[in-house]
Order: structure tokens, then sequence, then C-alpha cells
């Protein structure tokens, strides 16, 4: 871990959480996001709620202000940002975060920062990179796999199949998992520049990574952190995959500072 010149205290990375602006469950707005996102998903290394509030505009002074991102979960993406006119059974919206998100995606590829991406932040680097989306997987995609269950928030409902000697494969270490499930839209066409790491039996990804590029990207369908209570679950290797990344990241933007 690296230790700032005359310092006697080592740096621990910092990590971006993308936040919400609007209440969940009944709790205060980004409360629960944090609450989810950050303590109880081992991400517990310095974890920065970023607010949609801030807007695109600081996209770039924000990154400059972490070591790693953390894209979170949450509403479904406007489709206008590939092309598409809404879908009937469209979820609500949310313009502002988008806006947000996508500028800070965007920023962190550029500056080379680590990237874990969930559930709707999965969705968001394919469309940010000129994927599209299935705007409503059970009429677009019918499927006998019920992608949005009905169970608890850690139930595990359907397997994925992990491609073996994948960056997704060494931090589950794992190359087949049961998930749980809470999504209606998903990947259509696969963008540039993005491998599928992890598939659903019925075909659909549930995991990405960048083919190649010096920035660590990794992104999976599903919610990882509902299983914080798992001492042992697969899933806690992801965020402690994002903040070793991050620490390696932070170390070698130190030592080229003081050079």
């Amino acid at each position: 871990m690296p230790i700032l010149p005359g310092l006697g205290a080592p740096m621990t990375p910092r990590i971006g959480v993308t936040g919400l602006t609007r209440a969940v469950s009944g709790a205060r707005p980004q409360r629960s996001e944090l609450r989810l996102r950050a303590q109880r998903a081992s991400c517990r290394r310095n974890p920065l709620i970023l607010s949609p509030l801030l807007g695109p505009e600081l996209a770039g002074q924000v990154v400059e202000s972490v070591d790693g991102l953390l894209l979170t979960g949450g509403d479904d993406m406007d489709p206008s940002h590939y092309g598409e006119a809404p879908h009937p059974s469209l979820d609500p919206i949310d313009p502002q975060r988008d806006a947000f998100e996508l500028a800070v995606f965007r920023a962190a590829r550029e500056r080379q920062v680590p990237t874990l991406a969930i559930c709707r932040g999965f969705q968001l680097v394919n469309v940010a990179l000129g994927g599209t989306l299935w705007q409503d997987l059970p009429s677009q995609r019918p499927a006998e796999i019920d992608h949005r269950q009905k169970g608890a928030r850690n139930d595990r409902s359907h397997r994925v199949e992990v491609v073996p000697q994948t960056m997704l494969a060494q931090a589950l270490g794992a190359t087949q998992l049961e998930v749980n499930s809470f999504h209606h839209q998903g990947i259509r066409k696969l963008a540039s520049g993005l491998r599928v790491s992890a598939l659903s039996p019925d075909g659909l990804p549930e995991g990405l990574e960048q083919e190649a590029g010096p920035a660590w990207l990794l992104a999976v369908q599903w919610h990882p952190e509902e299983f914080h209570a798992e001492a042992e679950s697969p899933d806690l290797g992801l965020f402690q995959a994002l903040v070793r990344e991050a620490k390696r990241a932070s170390t070698a933007a130190r030592q080229d500072q003081w050079k």
C-alpha cells in the first residue's frame, strides 16, 4: 500500500459509488444506495457517493478524486441514448442520472480508472460504448428464465456460466454460480471492444469485460452486493478485485507524481 513521502499513514483507495436522487423503498435519497452498494458490498475502502446532482460538467473533476469507480443498479436508461423510441414496458427513467453517469464513465475510461458495473451499470457500459439493449425481455426476447425474480434480494434464482480464463472468472474464483436477477432489460447489440464473459442458460449476457486495453473494466448483470452477508460468497471477489485494481492504479499515479 503506498505511503506519501514524509507521512507515516498508508493511503487507501477511494472508490466512487454512483448514487440516486430519489427515495428507495421509503429511505431518504441516496442513503440506501450507499448502504447497499458500498458498506455492505465490501467496498469499504473510502467509498464516496457520487450524486447525479453534480452534473456531467463536473464528471472530469469527480473522476480525478477517485481511484476506482462502482456503477450501481437502478432505473432503466433512456433508449434515446441508443437511438430507439421508448417501449411501452419501459420503466421510469432519470435523464439527470443518465447524463451524469455516462459522462463519469467516459471520463473514467480516459483516465484509466478501474471500473466495476452492476445491473443498470452493466447496461450503461454497453450503451456508452455504442451497444444497444432489449428494452423489455419478456416481450422482445421471450425465454423460460424470469430475469425479474419475485423472491428476496439475496435469493439465487438462476445459473450463469462464466468463460474460463477471463477477468470475471479470476475475480469470482469460479466458472459457474447461481445468481440473483432483478432486470427486465438486457444486452441486445454488444458494443465494440467488449467481450461477453458470462451467460445465463437462455444465452443472455450476464458478464462483460474489455477485450484489451490498460484500464480495468468488469460488469455483471446481477446484484453481487446482496450477498454481502455470505462470507464465502464468490461474488465478494468482484469488490475485492475492484479495490485491488484501485490500489494498483493509485500506487502507479502517486509514483508518477513523485518522480
